[in-house]
């Protein structure tokens, strides 16, 4: 499986897969990452691509210390679902 890509310069997190493209689109505000949205394409769902991809942004928010603001609901869901994440969420 490919690797997830922090593409600042677009403020999205994203991972190929088959020549398709997941993405978590973020803006970042200070020492705080807002997650947008997130969109993984129907011919790469329920293979786990979406958790790879948050993981790595969650991950990578942390490795910063920037606080989490989940405004995607597949974020917000993810960070329920795996409460090691919870501290992020201001």
């Amino acid at each position: 499986m490919s690797h997830v890509i922090d593409n600042r310069a677009e403020q999205e997190f994203t991972l190929d897969i088959d020549g398709h493209r997941a993405v978590a689109a973020y803006q970042l505000e200070g020492r705080t990452i807002v997650f947008t949205h997130t969109v993984v394409p129907p011919a790469i769902e329920g293979r786990g691509v979406g958790s790879k991809l948050i993981r790595a942004a969650l991950d990578s928010a942390r490795d910063q210390g920037l606080n989490v603001v989940p405004q995607c609901p597949f974020i917000a869901a993810y960070i329920e679902r795996h409460p090691e994440y919870r501290d992020l969420v201001r």
